[in-house]
């Protein structure tokens, strides 16, 4: 059987445990090389650790792969870059980036300590771009010189981003810039070979555990539907050459179950002409709410 990663060159980051982890290990069956990044923080992003990502790796070759290790703080910009120069040097090229590192520090809006916003941001949205800067600055200088690698990016969202949740307005916050982001870089970068994704994955891991202790179970008829390795067969498939045709998306995975995430959109409106009177608002404004799709509910509402 034809592995769809055959001699792709891959990097994850935050794959030395849980999702990213899962993600690392498939993208090696389906024959991809792959730079293995962990930075070996706890869940809330304290410590470090080269463990987790060594760890990976030798499962890795274990497996016949190949694969070397990645201890980058991936929202350093420096190290970031770094990174990238890694797997082209290791390597050869670049073909695929998942960004897939983060942790959680979950309050309630109004007990958020400065310090935690900056920190969770840091990690999620800086340590996606970061990372894709760089590819990206990679990506169109091989398409320029007649290099045009088949490249795809795959970025992590969460249905915190989408819908919302209570007590991670910080995350909620972070995870729906990378959904933005997403788009954005999906549609600046096609020129150069390369689609943009994210997907919003529900699994257990060590962020979701304490926060949904009850979804979290997740085993029903033999299936563990919060299995984290549910995420990386997606993965493995937008990587591919195969997923030229799909970019700019966000995928929702939970359990055996993908669905395609809508976001903003322009529903109903009204257009009076001229600029409105304040007392003219309300009513205008109801009206059009009342055409319109309400919204999901945020999580733990």
């Amino acid at each position: 059987m034809t592995r769809i990663l055959e001699g792709r060159i891959a990097i994850v980051t935050g794959a030395g445990r849980g999702i990213g982890r899962e993600h690392a290990l498939e993208l090696a069956r389906q024959g991809a090389k792959v730079v293995v990044n962990d930075f070996g923080v706890t869940a809330d992003g304290q410590g470090s650790s080269e463990g987790p990502a060594h760890e990976v790796v030798a499962l890795i070759k274990e497996l016949g792969g190949h694969a070397v290790a990645n201890g980058a703080d991936v929202a350093d910009f420096e190290q970031a870059a770094a990174m990238v120069r890694q797997a082209i040097d290791t390597f050869g090229g670049l073909d695929i980036l998942v960004n897939n590192a983060g942790f959680l520090r979950d309050r309630m809006l109004v007990n958020t300590a400065e310090e935690e916003w900056d920190a969770v941001i840091r990690v999620h949205l800086k340590g996606h771009f970061a990372p894709l800067r760089h590819a990206g600055a990679y990506w169109r200088a091989e398409s320029k010189e007649g290099r045009q690698r088949v490249a795809r990016v795959i970025n992590t969202s969460s249905g915190a981003g989408m819908q919302g949740s209570i007590g991670q307005t910080t995350y909620s916050a972070a995870k729906a810039g990378i959904a933005g982001m997403t788009i954005v870089a999906a549609a600046e970068m096609g020129r150069y070979g390369v689609t943009v994704n994210a997907i919003a994955p529900v699994a257990r891991t060590r962020m979701t555990e304490g926060a949904f202790p009850e979804m979290m179970a997740g085993v029903e008829g033999g299936f563990d539907a919060m299995d984290p390795a549910n995420n990386s067969p997606i993965v493995a498939w937008l990587a591919s050459e195969e997923a030229g045709d799909v970019t700019g998306r966000v995928i929702e995975i939970e359990g055996g179950q993908i669905c395609v995430e809508e976001g903003w959109r322009h529903g109903p409106k009204k257009d009076i002409g001229r600029r409105w009177e304040t007392a003219e608002v309300g009513s205008a404004l109801r009206d059009l709410i009342a055409e319109g799709t309400p919204p999901e509910p945020v999580y733990g509402a």
